[in-house]
């Protein structure tokens, strides 16, 4: 492996392929980053064997400053920074906790999204953390555009807030946490919502949030469940080849 941060780049590329497995992004599409330091991070970027991102590799995932350029030598030697790297570098300036950004592209987010269907808090322990996030509110950027320059960031960020996840309109989701597995997991239990919010409205059903009394009575099952756990399960998912 090029460089250094040869676990990181791993991480980082076998996120990409949970994402593609899970249906969250698809083609060469998406990208995720993970801040190494105040001005660099580790993205997935453009290389000249282009195989999307349900195969990125490790080489696939390289080292750069925040405005894009290389923080080591030869990390963009026939490499490009995705076109949306202000995406990732905006929250990542705008939030010292973030450590991490998912950018999808989840056609059941963005088809709740376009009907009209808010991410709300209709499932309780059957994603528990999911519901959690759900309650506390996904907010939603409106514009229909590629988040390619600081200002659009920008916008988009202060859509978000302090929120971990924010819908785009018409393009997917971003979603930011401490660690690339909290990110990833993140965009899941969305995409869930959104899909079983889709089926219910689908079948005729009304979007109901679960009562307060049983939200209080969701215990937080720990970080070793709710994130070691869970990502042990996405990887062991690509290791069978399990798709949705």
């Amino acid at each position: 492996m090029h460089g250094s941060f040869e676990e990181e780049r791993t991480l980082i590329a076998d996120a990409c392929r949970v994402l593609a497995a899970r249906g969250l992004a698809d083609g060469f599409l998406g990208h995720i980053s993970l801040r190494v330091d105040e001005d660099t991070l580790l993205v997935r970027c453009r290389g000249p064997q282009e195989r999307g991102i349900a195969c990125t590799v490790a080489e696939d995932i390289r080292h750069v400053f925040f405005d894009g350029t290389p923080a080591g030598p030869s990390e963009l030697d026939g490499w490009a920074v995705p076109n949306e790297l202000p995406l990732h570098t905006g929250v990542m300036k705008a939030r010292d906790e973030v450590m991490s950004v998912v950018h999808a592209h989840p056609p059941r987010v963005v088809a709740a999204d376009l009907a009209g269907i808010e991410i709300r808090s209709i499932v309780g322990a059957f994603d528990i953390p999911g519901t959690r996030l759900a309650a506390g509110g996904v907010p939603v950027y409106r514009r229909s555009v590629l988040i390619r320059n600081q200002r659009l960031a920008s916008e988009m960020t202060a859509a978000m807030g302090e929120r971990p996840v924010v819908v785009l309109r018409g393009h997917g989701i971003t979603s930011a946490a401490r660690t690339v597995e909290e990110a990833v997991l993140q965009a899941i239990s969305v995409n869930m919502i959104a899909d079983l919010s889709l089926e219910i409205v689908s079948a005729g059903g009304r979007l109901v949030d679960i009562p307060a009394v049983d939200m209080a009575e969701l215990p937080d099952l720990g970080s070793t469940l709710n994130t070691e756990t869970a990502w042990r399960h996405e990887i062991a998912r690509l290791d069978v080849g399990t798709r949705r």
